[in-house]
């Protein structure tokens, strides 16, 4: 009987070092860096106490985002540009969400728009193309205005850009 028991200790614990290396592998191969294993154990940590703490259970269950419309979408997009170091955001493809609720006065807002690179020269000729070359996705505090919901450029983050082929 305790051979038995010893037996299951051992595949729990192997499955469990098996998941960490796996993790910690994905993340050096999705960042390209090395990665925090404190943070990403503590990570791991606070996600699965969520789920059994009550008064938190809304925070970590995933919750499909609202699409919100906001007053400064040029602003934004010139600041996402600063930002992503591309040479211009197309302003009517943005795409601005929130999973928080709309109600309340400061919300976080996820900010996807395709980016434009420069024109290239090959062989003397300039190619100038109209198809967007990266997809940009940021995050920004946003706030309820007289107007409506206005994103907080100053404070702006650039969570990805991605190269579009």
């Amino acid at each position: 009987m305790a051979n038995k028991f010893v037996r299951i200790i051992l595949i729990v614990v192997l499955f469990v070092i098996f998941f960490e290396v796996g993790l910690v592998s994905s993340y050096t191969i999705v960042t390209a860096e090395a990665p925090n294993i404190p943070g990403l154990i503590d990570m791991q940590i606070q996600k699965i106490s969520s789920i059994f703490n009550p008064e938190t259970v809304n925070e970590a269950l995933i919750k499909d985002p609202t699409p919100i419309n906001i007053t400064n979408k040029k602003d934004v997009a010139i600041q996402m540009q600063n930002l992503s170091n591309v040479d211009g955001v197309n302003v009517d493809s943005m795409n601005i969400t929130t999973r928080d609720d709309k109600s309340n006065d400061n919300i976080t807002v996820t900010i996807e728009a395709l980016g434009y690179a420069s024109p290239n020269s090959t062989s003397g000729q300039i190619i100038i193309s109209q198809d967007p070359s990266y997809k940009i996705i940021a995050t920004a505090p946003a706030h309820h205005v007289e107007s409506g919901i206005k994103a907080d450029t100053r404070a702006m983050v650039i969570t990805s850009v991605l190269k579009l082929y």
